[in-house]
């Protein structure tokens, strides 16, 4: 039997505030843009979105499955602001139903800067999964999707994760297909579950685009496509089946596409849909992976995300601007974990989320793309300026410590 294997990242940033070399606060996060935006998300996306999933798993009768994870910076905020849809993600867990990945705490590029760094993020994280949904990660996903042979090899020493997410990345596969479990090169123990980017973007990028030739997209075309796509998976032989996995933002539900596309019908209508047919059902990404062999070796050996049509790191390291900010930033490490402030320690880790540096992209700025969502720059030079206007007074306030 083929599977569809739904996952969904949830996160918001802590937006900086224009701060300028004349500023000389440490109140360096504007609250009431991250207010305004976290209000608008949940009354668009999250609550009416995690509602019907509820819905959906308990009309399913357990046989919708879906995953999540969610970011400590989203996780922080919900509490504070908006502990409904907290409750919701909650409630979900309690179901049986869904899965809670582990990630960054601060969805950070620690992995490539400090691995103690990204251990303790990650450690963070896993308690704050455990303290909240009862469960103990057993997938990781790193930020952005990150990923190369190194990372999986870190990951597996672990010794505590079934596997990992990575991009379904062309150029890696080579003509092979995502769907399928594969075995991340030198990482014993571990296995890599791959994004179907062409089927997770249909919903995520092209559900909306009246000139895309499929449009609209309806859930019972969409299921034919997920059961043809899971029997391309398939494996004769071997105990492997075809996997779908989806994976997308959550904010693609009611944010990234508006209500008013449909898109919520569409993923009402979804699931009925898909296991309208006898040989589809889903399933949490820690059941692909107990449920099947890996199939064939996924080696990376340079690192690939899931980020923009070139799938590397140029988002967060194409520029000079990039570069530096991100050096001066993991400069700042070690002096501030010498002081044992906690607060110095957790203005610097909000300042290690990745959205900061996306910000400072290049690339396809002039063309209005993703990366402008909900960016409070005007351009990637005054997003790098504030940036670094705000490192320069942490780090005075450390030197004040010493």
């Amino acid at each position: 039997m083929g599977s569809v294997c739904l996952y969904f990242q949830v996160h918001q940033p802590y937006r900086l505030r224009r701060y300028s070399v004349f500023d000389a606060h440490g109140h360096y996060f504007d609250e009431q843009r991250n207010l305004r935006i976290l209000q608008r998300v949940v009354s668009r996306c999250y609550l009416p979105a995690t509602e019907l999933l509820l819905r959906l798993v308990e009309e399913n009768k357990g046989k919708f499955r879906l995953a999540f994870s969610l970011t400590g910076c989203i996780i922080e905020q919900l509490q504070a602001h908006a502990p409904q849809v907290l409750d919701r993600f909650i409630q979900l867990s309690k179901t049986g139903c869904v899965e809670f990945l582990a990630e960054t705490y601060h969805h950070s590029l620690a992995f490539l800067y400090s691995r103690q760094e990204f251990q303790d993020q990650v450690d963070l994280h896993v308690q704050t999964m455990q303290r909240l949904f009862g469960q103990q990660p057993t997938v990781f996903r790193n930020t952005e999707l990150i990923y190369n042979n190194e990372l999986a090899r870190h990951v597996a020493g672990l010794g505590r994760y079934l596997g990992i997410l990575s991009e379904g990345a062309d150029h890696v596969l080579t003509g092979r297909s995502p769907n399928r479990v594969y075995r991340p090169t030198n990482a014993p123990g571990l296995k890599v579950l791959l994004k179907n980017y062409r089927l997770s973007d249909d919903i995520a990028f092209r559900f909306s685009n009246r000139s895309w030739p499929d449009y609209p997209l309806t859930a019972e075309k969409f299921a034919v496509w997920l059961q043809q796509s899971t029997r391309n998976g398939s494996s004769p032989g071997s105990r492997s089946t075809g996997i779908c996995n989806l994976f997308m933002d959550f904010e693609t539900f009611g944010e990234h596409q508006w209500p008013e596309t449909g898109i919520f019908e569409f993923l009402k209508e979804l699931p009925r849909r898909v296991l309208s047919y006898s040989d589809v059902d889903f399933k949490t990404p820690s059941e692909c992976l107990r449920d099947n062999e890996a199939v064939d070796d996924f080696d990376v050996p340079h690192m690939i995300s899931w980020a923009d049509t070139e799938r590397d790191l140029s988002a967060w390291l194409g520029n000079a601007m990039q570069s530096n900010a991100l050096h001066e930033l993991y400069q700042l490490e070690a002096p501030i974990k010498a002081t044992g402030d906690p607060a110095l320690l957790e203005d610097w880790r909000r300042l290690t989320t990745s959205d900061h540096f996306y910000y400072m992209c290049t690339k396809y700025f002039a063309d209005g793309d993703v990366h402008k969502y909900f960016n409070p720059y005007e351009s990637p030079y005054d997003s790098y300026i504030n940036f670094m206007n705000v490192l320069d007074h942490l780090r005075s306030r450390v030197t004040d410590r010493t």
